[in-house]
Order: structure tokens, then C-alpha cells, then sequence
């Protein structure tokens, strides 16, 4: 299946070319550290909609955000990140507590809502 060409209407497809677009559009005019962010937010999104939801939509929710963890983890212990010992350090803290709490058999919800909100505000204050 090709995302290129053109938006006929038809099909399961649909508007993903416009949507694309639009997605390449907006990203252009946001900073890096604005887009990191709303990953934060859109995890924030998922666990409020899988407290209410809950079954599925519960472990998808938790499985991505453990996902982001990881790789946030992986991207600021990696030797060339250009972050500060002491603030990867931190960082990596906080992400295995978030991740420690995620895996545990009853999750503290508004613990990792906060722990991404604050993230995505501290990106969004950096941005």
C-alpha cells in the first residue's frame, strides 16, 4: 500500500494522504521539543481513556507507555547524547520508576499522568 499519490476518496485509505500532509505541515511549524511533548500528552490522553475504558485499552495504554520509557531511557543513555550527565541521569530515574510502577499489578495512574505531564511541560517550557 502506497502513501503517496493521490486522494481519490475511495477505499480504506481515505484521507491518510491528506492527513499526512496536514501532519508534515503542522510538524514543520512545531520545535523539536514541542513534538516530544505532545508524545507525553498523547500518552496522558491513552491512560485517562484506558481508566475509563479499562481491559484492553488498559494494557495497550500501559504497553506504550513503557515503550516510551524505553526509549527515552535508550536515547539519553546512549554516550553522544548532548544532555548533561546529571540531568540523563535524572532522566533515566524517573523513567525506571515509571516503568517499574507501569509493569506493577496495580499501576498508580495519576502518578504517571503526572510524571508526563511534567515532562511534556518542562519540553514545552524548553521549546
Amino acid at each position: 500500500m502506497s502513501t503517496q499519490g493521490s486522494d481519490t476518496g475511495a477505499g480504506p485509505t481515505h484521507g491518510f494522504g491528506q492527513a499526512t500532509r496536514a501532519y508534515a505541515a503542522s510538524s514543520s511549524r512545531r520545535s523539536v521539543r514541542q513534538q516530544e511533548a505532545e508524545v507525553f500528552r498523547y500518552a496522558n490522553v491513552a491512560l485517562r481513556r484506558a481508566q475509563d475504558e479499562g481491559g484492553i485499552a488498559h494494557s495497550r495504554a500501559l504497553a506504550d507507555l513503557i515503550r516510551l520509557w524505553n526509549t527515552v531511557i535508550d536515547l539519553v543513555s546512549d554516550p553522544d547524547n548532548a544532555l548533561s550527565p546529571e540531568l540523563r541521569a535524572a532522566i533515566i530515574s524517573v523513567g525506571l520508576a515509571v516503568r517499574r510502577d507501569a509493569e506493577s499489578a496495580h499501576p498508580d495512574i495519576e502518578f504517571l499522568l503526572s510524571v508526563n505531564e511534567n515532562i511534556a511541560a518542562g519540553l514545552s517550557t524548553l521549546g
